[in-house]
């Protein structure tokens, strides 16, 4: 999961969503590796103040190994500063001395944590990775292999193996990419460098806590930049909330054992608000003329409502029993593909905050299970649009008084909606998606 959204995938209109991380990125590895969230701090706190690091002799170029030294001393000096945060909250002496006496300051992770790609991705060019014909191999292999282990956790949990298999697929490409950094340098860097201080400060003393409590020890806690550990990607605290010990050892470890690993993810995905025994959604075909600018942008109903509106499914088997409260899903407008989904897609947004992991971890738990793909084509001619040109629709839209959020060349419920708006006033069918020829309609008045 992924704990930082605003550099990574765009939120479906209506979740608050969890712990979950962002998550990341468009930029996010291949393999997706992330993990449960826990929400970000709003406004990151000001470092604690400290005495001036050394400087250099007047006009002295700095070279790479005093700007480490210097960075590694401001480190420590806002260890010093956390400390006091950790002893109330119950962290000991020992496990503060076998935690942060070697604790290294990462500068890749605030790299990493500053990086903005300026190229966003389609969402079927994020699925011909995600979803690709060696991962489903994979992952059936993988599930043949672990049935036991899967039918346990499914058993236990009511989640399906194969959504705990397409999660396990998608964070940590079935355990081979997990990262490699400590864990607690990691929450620590991204606490000095002061964007998300609040946020670290808490996800470090959830991390002390499972150090203390014996579960992993501090070389085995590892994971990605942003604090992700372990083969599904758990936040420390989400960790600490969640995490099992299925196969009765003591330790409840995500990084070493596939019981712990898969019941830790049901566990989670569970309280979540899974459903069991409801479908995620399903592929549709839309009647001719259908706009779904008619309805409000999270408006909901009844499968069977839908198929009264002449929603179809894509076979004869009909449309999946979703409750009450299904939602069509055109994640590439009109021209592409259309889904309605239900509770346990939104569910999966508490993983990871973005419709494209969401719809990914779906396609690929129902590619394991020996289902189909998307059939209708996506509209590949269509290029996305990068963060400048969508920073510029977004205050063209502003401008012209549809209000679209902040201009920051991401995607997402309030820009949907502008656009949507937009569309609409052209009497234009209003499927909210950013092409490169709305852009120029904007460019053109």
């Amino acid at each position: 999961m992924h704990p930082f959204s605003d550099i990574a995938r765009r939120p479906w209109p209506h979740q608050p969503w969890r712990l979950a991380w962002s998550a990341l990125l468009c930029a996010t590895l291949a393999a997706c590796g992330s993990a449960p969230q826990a929400p970000l701090a709003p406004t990151p706190s000001p470092v604690a103040p400290t005495a001036p690091a050394p400087q250099a002799a007047p006009n002295a170029p700095l070279t790479n190994d005093s700007t480490a030294s210097m960075q590694q001393q401001a480190l420590m000096r806002w260890i010093e500063a956390f400390k006091p945060r950790a002893r109330a909250a119950g962290i000991s002496e020992a496990t503060l001395h076998t935690a942060l006496d070697g604790v290294r300051y990462r500068p890749q992770v605030v790299e990493l944590d500053r990086a903005q790609p300026e190229f966003n991705r389609t969402v079927w060019d994020y699925l011909d990775r995600a979803v690709s014909p060696l991962r489903i191999q994979q992952g059936r292999a993988k599930l043949r292999q672990l049935q036991a282990e899967a039918q346990a956790a499914e058993a236990r949990y009511g989640v399906p193996a194969t959504t705990l298999f397409a999660i396990w697929g998608m964070e940590s490409n079935y355990g081979s990419h997990y990262g490699n950094l400590p864990t607690i340098d990691a929450l620590a860097t991204l606490g000095l460098e002061g964007r998300r201080e609040a946020w670290a400060r808490e996800q470090l003393i959830a991390a002390l806590k499972i150090l203390q409590n014996g579960d992993i020890a501090r070389d085995r806690m590892i994971g990605s930049w942003a604090g992700a550990m372990g083969q599904t990607q758990f936040l420390p605290s989400v960790f600490l909330a969640h995490a099992v010990d299925a196969d009765g050892d003591g330790h409840r470890d995500i990084w070493g054992s596939m019981p712990d690993v898969l019941a830790s993810t049901a566990n989670f995905v569970a309280h979540s608000g899974w459903k069991p025994g409801q479908a995620w959604g399903a592929e549709v075909r839309l009647p001719p003329g259908f706009d779904p600018g008619q309805r409000e942008a999270e408006f909901r109903q009844s499968s069977a409502q839908w198929v009264a509106e002449g929603v179809q499914s894509m076979d004869s088997q009909g449309l999946p029993d979703l409750g009450e409260d299904a939602a069509l899903f055109l994640p590439a407008g009109l021209r592409g593909p259309a889904f309605l989904v239900g509770n346990n897609f939104r569910t999966l947004l508490r993983y990871n905050n973005s419709t494209h992991y969401a719809l990914a971890v779906c396609l690929l738990a129902q590619r394991l299970g020996q289902g189909p793909g998307v059939q209708a084509a996506w509209p590949r001619d269509l290029m996305a649009l990068s963060r400048s040109q969508l920073r510029e629709l977004q205050t063209r839209l502003n401008a012209l008084g549809f209000a679209s959020g902040q201009p920051d060349g991401l995607m997402g419920p309030a820009t949907r909606e502008g656009i949507r708006r937009y569309q609409r006033s052209l009497g234009l069918p209003a499927d909210g998606y950013p092409e490169l020829g709305l852009l120029e309609r904007l460019q053109a008045r």
